[in-house]
């Protein structure tokens, strides 16, 4: 089987934050692997060790996300590729993403693309579906659950307060959601294996793609924190004089009542 999956390098939202003239800060940052890009990449192992074939991790920016490939490579994958686009674009977006996955993709014939259902940081959730349509392939977002026989996909996925129950076909792309699985850790071994597996790089003119043809379709206006949430009250007294006073609060200070 032939699975390939969309990795990108986020910053861990554990960390501080710190952003400065509209624009988040990277120097001290502390960057990761997308959490949700953890679950795909398991995914992709786990059907790999049950029907053969081998994984390919790839991803888009600059040499720094080296690192999140061969932590991937590390858990498991056999093959990473990195899409250098470091010198090529000042800006992306989720089209601009998408495109050059695709373009990636067109011709590797994957049976199986597996993504993280959203990114960390920015949330959309649109790339990989993005991919799928410019791929012509089927897609299931936050899946749940895997089941393959053949050429046929039986998958769970997560919907709001319950799950749905899907049947379709491969070639097939998926997103992953939190429960699909139990994301391994790098093992002493699997890093010192994930030093010697292929790590390609290409650049968007390997790939046969102009800057033209990937210019952004969004414009960031403006990168800030949330405020501060306010400290908790704590009300005192006698239970009734505690409901006096919470409705007054309401009234005169949250003003919703």
């Amino acid at each position: 089987m032939n699975i390939y999956v969309l990795v990108k390098r986020t910053f861990d939202t554990e960390e501080k934050i710190v952003v400065s003239n509209g624009k988040i800060q990277e120097d001290g940052a502390e960057f990761i692997i997308n959490p949700y890009d953890e679950y795909a990449i398991e995914e992709a192992i786990q059907k790999r060790d049950a029907f053969g074939g081998e994984v390919t991790v790839v991803t888009i920016g600059g040499e720094d996300a080296e690192k999140q490939l061969r932590t991937a490579l590390a858990m498991g994958a056999d093959k990473a590729v990195l899409i250098n686009t470091e010198d090529d674009l000042d800006e992306q977006d989720q089209y601009t993403t998408a495109y050059i996955l695709a373009e990636y993709l067109k011709d590797k014939e994957a049976d199986l693309i597996l993504a993280g259902n959203v990114a960390i940081d920015g949330g959309s959730g649109q790339v990989a579906p993005r991919v799928a349509e410019l791929l012509g392939i089927n897609y299931v977002t936050t899946i749940t659950s895997l089941e393959i026989d053949g050429q046929t996909a039986k998958i769970v996925r997560d919907i709001e307060g319950d799950s749905e129950v899907l049947e379709t076909s491969l070639p097939l792309l998926v997103t992953a959601q939190q429960g699909l699985n139990e994301p391994r850790y790098p093992s002493l071994p699997g890093i010192m294996k994930a030093k010697k597996k292929p790590l390609e790089e290409l650049e968007l003119d390997d790939l046969d793609i102009d800057e033209d043809d990937v210019e952004v379709k969004v414009e960031t206006v403006e990168i800030y924190l949330p405020p501060q949430k306010a400290a908790g009250r704590i009300l005192e007294g006698d239970l009734q004089d505690q409901v006096k006073e919470l409705v007054n609060l309401l009234h005169t200070e949250a003003k919703v009542v």
